[in-house]
Formats: C-alpha cells, structure tokens, sequence
C-alpha cells in the first residue's frame, strides 16, 4: 500500500484544528524585514481558557518569516512569553478541572515543535497558574514563562479527585 506524500501533512494539519484552538491574533510587530515572504515578527494572540470563563491568556512568539515562513516550512523560536488575565466573572465550564492539564497546543514548526499551554491549580492560594513552554520529538526548550490568576473571594474551582 503506497501512501500518497501529502498523507502525513494533511494528517497534521487535521490534527491541528481537531485540537480546538481558537487562537486570535490581537497584533504583530515586524521585527526583521524580509525582500521576499513576511518579514519576521512578533505575534501575539489570546486564547480563551475553555474549561475558565473569564480567563483570557496572551501569548507573545517568535514568527519565523521569509520564503519557508510563508510556506509554513520554517521552525519558529522556541521563546514565548505568556500572560492570562480576568476578563469577566469567572466560571467554570464542564468537568472539574485537573490539578494540572494542557489547556492549548500549536504547532510552531511543520512537524517537530509545538508550544504548550498548561493549566495549575494553586489550592493553598486559590489561584490558576499558566505554564507555557514549548517541545520537540528529539529535545525540548527550558525556556519557560508563567503567570497567575487568583480567584475572586468565594471562587472555588472544582477539582477533579
């Protein structure tokens, strides 16, 4: 059985939007300009915590331009730097949250790297703590960025035991 060589990048991009992203971009800024494609640049988006109305978390990467970022060919940064804040009450939304989960994932390279965005409950302090970071299949990144967001007075997030 022959596989047909754009299999494994439709079965990616599938994968992708099966994930539920709904990223949006808010801006960018060019930071490198570029005789042909896109310059290089930074973007930021907000995605809306699915599982916290009321959360809104910004991420600010690296976006790789030229030629093979135009294509969608080339590995962007492993750098990212997150903020999440309250935008409106809170409240929680389906099943109890985990101790600890991703909340998002988007690819930043055709197939090797994705950035993460995962979701800590702070019980002690009643606080949700953003962790981004980003991976590879071989080698993953140190680079990290956290943020926080306590909880109004009387706001308990449900817990999954």
């Amino acid at each position: 059985m022959r596989i047909h060589p754009v299999a494994p990048l439709l079965a990616i991009v599938t994968l992708s939007m099966s994930l539920g992203l709904r990223a949006e971009t808010v801006g960018e800024v060019s930071t490198v300009f570029k005789l042909l494609g896109a310059n290089h640049k930074i973007v930021v988006e907000a995605y809306d915590d699915p599982k916290v109305q009321g959360v809104t978390c910004y991420v600010s990467r690296a976006k790789t331009g030229g030629i093979s970022g135009s294509l969608g060919l080339a590995e962007d940064k492993a750098e990212a730097s997150i903020a999440c804040r309250q935008v409106g009450p809170i409240s929680f939304v389906g099943k109890p949250l985990k101790q600890q989960e991703d909340v998002f994932s988007e690819r930043i390279s055709l197939v090797f790297k994705k950035l993460t965005v995962v979701r800590m409950v702070d019980v002690r302090r009643n606080t949700l703590v953003y962790l981004t970071y980003s991976d590879r299949v071989i080698e993953g990144s140190p680079q990290n960025s956290v943020t926080a967001v306590p909880l109004p007075a009387g706001v308990v997030p449900p817990l999954n035991k």
